[in-house]
């Protein structure tokens, strides 16, 4: 399977204060899973395996419940081609 974009946005319903901590979280679980990605300021986005990276997505959903919301609006993009895709073709003229 290529290597794919999946980029993902979560936003836990909870009080406004307990957001950012529980966002902290789901980076933090997409850090250590091992795959490439980059935070931007109102999404992460992954690159690796889709089946993989929707595993991280089904995770995040848990992380977010588990740490008291009880429901999670997530914004879900996904960038697949047969030859793959990668973080870098997209952005990294961008990068310093």
């Amino acid at each position: 399977m290529p290597v794919c974009n999946v980029s993902l946005q979560v936003i836990p319903l909870v009080d406004p204060q307990d957001v950012y901590p529980i966002v902290d979280r789901v980076i933090d679980m997409i850090s250590s899973s091992g795959v490439k990605y980059t935070v931007g300021p109102m999404e992460t986005t992954m690159e690796g395996k889709l089946e993989d990276l929707l595993g991280i997505v089904e995770k995040a959903q848990l992380i977010c419940t588990e740490a008291g919301a009880d429901r999670v609006l997530s914004v879900v993009k996904i960038d697949y081609s047969t030859g793959g895709v990668t973080i870098e073709e997209k952005v990294g003229k961008y990068q310093s």
